[in-house]
């Protein structure tokens, strides 16, 4: 799950360019509105593998007054990379290899520059408090055979978390053994080992169980049994909540796709009060991107393969809890795996409020949130 492009992209990448610039939003229907829904904003959560994670982070930091939890399954801590995709692949995660030689060890990531720079953009008012991380709950996941996002990531991840007073009785973490680069499910995807796209494995560990019965937890009810879901997976317009940058201010300007997925289940579309969880998909893993080999549900592109089959439908069902699933995209050159920013690929404030993906996905849970029913 590379986050930097080779000095010569291959020739798949161009190619999967010029086919995004003409593919569909959706094969069945145009994207539609996001709903207004009564949603309680300060119980937000969110959850993220890989550069997924490491935005997760970027969200809970940016926006700690409304978080309330989070889930990172092989992601390191905020600002990690400095501003430097050199950085974000050597010492930050071995995403570089074989081009660019792999640094990470148990300080590489210089935590106590992270707190100072946390602290520093809160007193610039750029950021929440970080004081507000302390009320928070979160879940970490890596595997023990992930040679892209190692353990001692994870671990300075922890170290963050504890330089800004998060109880070590509100912290959860879980190492897989057997696990490669992989989002772990119970039953749906590669081998669980395996480091290979979709980057889905059969662990017999369902992360999405994991993150939303600890940041939830105790009361959450058990998944749905049937297969099929209860509630709607809405393709809906990202486009309305991006921050207009001029000409391509989707795509290639801002790394956001044209749409992105919510799961809405019937309670929350019938006007009960619900939450929200927000998951930020890996590199590799949005819809549009175009993978070696044809996604499991068939297609060119890789579709709803994450969205769909990760889990977290099956809990949002019997939990009335909204799942909102943003989408970033390939942008040649720049971030050909569709990323989440988490270096500075888009702009200088990519990992504060201003950032224009955190701003874009604040916008889609303010519109979620705004038939909020007191």
């Amino acid at each position: 799950m590379n986050v930097a492009a080779p000095p010569r992209l291959p020739q798949r990448t161009l190619l999967a360019a010029l086919l995004l610039a003409a593919a569909p939003a959706s094969a069945a229907s145009p994207p539609v509105e996001l709903p207004a829904l009564n949603i309680a904003l300060e119980d937000t959560s969110v959850s993220g593998i890989s550069s997924g994670g490491f935005m997760s982070v970027q969200f809970q930091v940016a926006h700690a007054s409304i978080i309330r939890g989070a889930g990172i399954v092989a992601g390191g801590p905020y600002y990690c990379a400095q501003d430097s995709v050199l950085k974000a692949t050597t010492a930050c995660s071995c995403t570089g290899e074989p081009t660019l030689s792999c640094k990470v060890g148990e300080t590489s990531a210089a935590v106590s520059e992270l707190v100072a720079a946390t602290r520093s953009f809160h007193a610039e008012g750029r950021i929440d408090d970080p004081a507000q991380i302390a009320r928070q709950r979160v879940v970490t996941v890596v595997g023990g055979r992930d040679a892209l996002v190692p353990a001692p990531i994870t671990r300075q991840l922890h170290g963050y978390y504890d330089a800004f007073g998060l109880p070590a009785t509100a912290v959860r973490a879980v190492t897989l053994e057997a696990a490669g680069h992989t989002m772990p499910t119970t039953a749906y995807g590669g081998a669980c080992g395996a480091t290979d796209e979709p980057y889905i494995g059969k662990c017999g560990f369902e992360a999405a169980h994991a993150i939303l019965d600890w940041i939830y937890g105790p009361g959450v009810a058990p998944a749905r049994t049937t297969p099929t879901p209860d509630g709607r997976f809405l393709e809906f317009d990202q486009r309305a909540h991006i921050p207009d940058t001029g000409l391509f201010s989707y795509l290639w300007g801002t790394g956001l796709d044209r749409s992105g997925w919510v799961y809405i289940p019937p309670a929350c579309a019938a006007g009960a009060r619900c939450r929200l969880h927000v998951v930020f998909h890996g590199c590799k893993q949005g819809q549009a991107y175009l993978p070696l080999r044809r996604p499991p549900g068939g297609g060119l592109y890789n579709g709803t393969t994450f969205v769909r089959n990760t889990g977290y439908d099956r809990w949002a069902d019997t939990n009335r809890l909204v799942v909102l699933f943003p989408q970033a995209v390939s942008i040649p050159w720049k971030n050909p795996n569709g990323c989440w920013d988490w270096w500075g690929y888009t702009d200088a404030n990519y990992a504060t409020r201003d950032g224009i993906q955190i701003r874009a996905v604040r916008a889609m849970i303010e519109r979620l949130a705004s038939g909020r029913r007191d």
